[in-house]
């Protein structure tokens, strides 16, 4: 049986609706090495630091779309990153005398959807 010498560390890598910049801290050769990082996997690859180059200077959204996909299949396909949790929604218990818009914004996070809600008088 063969031994295996690595560390496992349980993070969140936070995405923005546009990734760009962060993506370097986060994978590349160039933060590999250096210290306080987030490329916590000390991935080194010349082919992570293209598809990183060109989610940054996409110059239209197919071009970052492709580019953010294809950096994902060589990471999954690298093992640098084990999916460990998903959810599809947020969960949320709520008093009812707040009241809330009929129709949602398509993207939030929870803190700002309590900021659209309100409290109804008389409730």
């Amino acid at each position: 049986m063969k031994n295996f010498d690595f560390d496992m560390v349980v993070n969140v890598y936070g995405q923005s609706q546009s990734p760009g910049n962060e993506q370097r801290d986060f994978w590349s050769s160039s933060s590999a090495s250096r210290k306080g990082s987030r490329n916590l996997a000390g991935i080194n690859s010349p082919v992570v630091d293209s598809l990183v180059e060109s989610i940054i200077y996409a110059k239209t959204q197919d071009d970052l779309t492709a580019a953010c996909k294809a950096l994902d299949r060589v990471l999954w396909y690298g093992y640098y990153v084990v999916p460990n949790w998903y959810l599809a929604s947020h969960r949320l218990a709520y008093s009812a005398q707040f009241s809330m818009p009929k129709t949602l914004p398509l993207y939030f996070n929870p803190y700002q959807l309590l900021y659209s809600w309100w409290i109804e008088p008389g409730k």
